[in-house]
């Protein structure tokens, strides 16, 4: 398999709004994390930061000379790889720990983070059972409902356990943005992990149903707007309803 250089590991683009995104080209879609930068007046919020195989900081210039806040969608492999290279963490106190001691298991990289997730290597290879993610102790605990201020932007927390206790999505209501996270992206979405709940997840998704959507920004796959989301979260629901685990109404 053909190894890259460093400088050839990551992509950006605009997607407006004053959001960039940045990705590993060379990891298969199923495993390539995006990574969201948005711009504000007075800080940026990186939210995730993909696999840590090259270094995200040195490679993406966007990153640098200003405050940044690096948030953890969930403490999955794929999602905060490079974490520890921000001084400024965020993630739910629900997986606090796991950020903070992240082991192979717990984290995913014994199931997901193989020679397979490529289609050509990092600078010096990879090593399946070298590879982990370096320990990045949040800096600052997310919960539902918290405001999340750049000083002319505003993102709401929302909790949304289900693909895992402490997973999150990040709502811009002046601009009808969602930054979905592993809950909602347009693929196959997972709810089978150790720590998954199909119960909690059905709810999570009801929860998404209402807002007011113009795009979605998830952790994986492409961006896609409320029609879409509707038919995401709907046939979700749907689909575990029909298997017996929707969500008891305590009414």
């Amino acid at each position: 398999m053909e190894i890259v250089t460093a400088d050839r590991w990551y992509r950006t683009r605009s997607v407006g709004d004053g959001i960039t995104h940045i990705d590993e080209p060379h990891i298969k879609p199923f495993y390539r994390c995006n990574i969201w930068h948005v711009r504000g007046r007075d800080g940026d919020l990186l939210i995730d930061s993909g696999s840590g195989v090259v270094s995200l900081s040195a490679q993406v210039r966007l990153l640098a000379g200003r405050p940044l806040l690096a948030v953890a969608s969930h403490t999955h492999f794929d999602h905060i790889g490079s974490h520890h290279e921000f001084s400024d963490r965020a993630v739910h106190g629900a997986e606090a720990e796991i950020i903070a001691r992240p082991e192979r298991p717990q984290i995913l990289a014994d199931l997901y983070a193989t020679d397979e997730m490529f289609t050509a290597l990092p600078p010096g290879g990879f090593d399946r059972q070298a590879y982990n993610v370096t320990p990045a102790r949040a800096t600052r605990l997310l919960w539902d409902g918290q405001i999340l201020d750049l000083g002319d932007r505003h993102l709401e927390v929302m909790h949304l356990p289900g693909h895992s206790p402490g997973s999150i999505a990040l709502w811009e209501k002046a601009t009808g943005v969602l930054f979905g996270g592993d809950v909602v992206y347009d693929g196959q979405l997972l709810d089978d992990n150790y720590h998954s709940s199909i119960e909690q997840y059905v709810a999570s998704m009801e929860r998404l149903r209402d807002l007011p959507v113009r795009v979605v920004h998830g952790g994986h796959m492409e961006s896609f707007g409320r029609e879409r989301l509707l038919a995401i979260v709907d046939g979700y629901i749907e689909a575990k309803r029909r298997s017996g685990f929707a969500r008891r109404n305590p009414g």
